[in-house]
């Protein structure tokens, strides 16, 4: 029966456009009936309840598959997410491996690290789980977003300011390890392209920036220069059609050596990095 039930709403998804149909009805039906996904074979016919359809057509509608779980997975994390604040995504996961793999290498024993727009708090928690000895700092201006940070980061090392990213931390100036940051950097004129859990369900300040999508990009090259010390390093994730435009913000003449980009899973152009230059 539940398998059927799933295979059912499995081709509603996909006849509505949900990227991963299979994926999400099968998410779905394991947060209704409260198993795990690889557990579903075990809910009874008679145990089906009929509140799956309620959170199918919520999906069918696009409406996030985390908003309506209440939780999004990050790496080993998991994080509450809802209305008001950017659902991580996948993508991130590999740009904070390379942070992390950054860090472990540098000669410190407790690195600094500062999560600019952390929004969810993902990265910052991933960097204060993975590299234990880390010193992890995060900024987030946006109050609602906060409600959903100070939850998932109760209990944390994290330390955790409202503030706006460009002026944050002034009492760190100089002493940072590494900046990180997955700011907005969509196209103000792209936004008719955005996926509709995107664009109808993120809040609009951690999506968009500019005309061309890299104002706030441009802004967070000056503060991370301020905030790291001689050698630090940067990581900035970007949209994947901005690959050749990013590593050219952290120019030499700026204090900067070492601008590349980096792929993602898909091989595509997902963020940029860069080393403060030592005088």
């Amino acid at each position: 029966m539940l398998l059927t039930e799933v295979a059912q709403a499995t081709q509603r998804l996909a006849d509505a456009g949900v990227p991963s149909p299979r994926t999400d009805a099968e998410e779905l039906a394991a947060f209704v009936h409260g198993v795990k996904r690889g557990e579903l074979h075990q809910v009874k016919d008679s145990d089906f309840d009929a509140r799956y359809w309620e959170v199918v057509a919520r999906r069918e509608a696009r409406e996030p598959l985390q908003h309506i779980t209440g939780h999004a997975y990050f790496r080993y994390l998991e994080l509450q997410v809802g209305p008001g604040v950017f659902v991580p995504r996948p993508e991130t996961e590999s740009v904070v491996g390379w942070a992390i793999d950054a860090v472990r290498a540098m000669d410190v024993v407790e690195p600094c690290v500062v999560d600019l727009c952390t929004g969810s708090g993902a990265i910052a928690l991933a960097l204060a789980q993975e590299v234990p000895r880390s010193r992890v700092y995060a900024v987030e201006m946006s109050e609602d977003a906060l409600v959903w940070t100070r939850k998932n980061m109760e209990g944390s090392r994290v330390e955790l300011r409202q503030g706006n990213a460009l002026t944050a931390f002034p009492d760190l100036d100089g002493q940072v390890d590494l900046v990180i940051s997955n700011p907005p950097y969509i196209p103000l004129t792209e936004w008719e392209y955005v996926a509709p859990e995107a664009r109808d369900h993120d809040p609009e300040m951690a999506l968009f920036s500019g005309e061309d999508g890299l104002d706030l990009i441009r802004g967070l090259e000056r503060t991370a220069h301020r905030l790291l010390r001689p050698g630090g390093v940067v990581v900035v994730e970007h949209a994947d059609t901005q690959g050749g435009q990013v590593p050219w913000i952290f120019a030499e003449d700026r204090g900067w050596t070492d601008a590349a980009d980096h792929p993602d899973l898909n091989n595509r152009p997902r963020f940029a990095t860069a080393r403060k230059a030592v005088p």
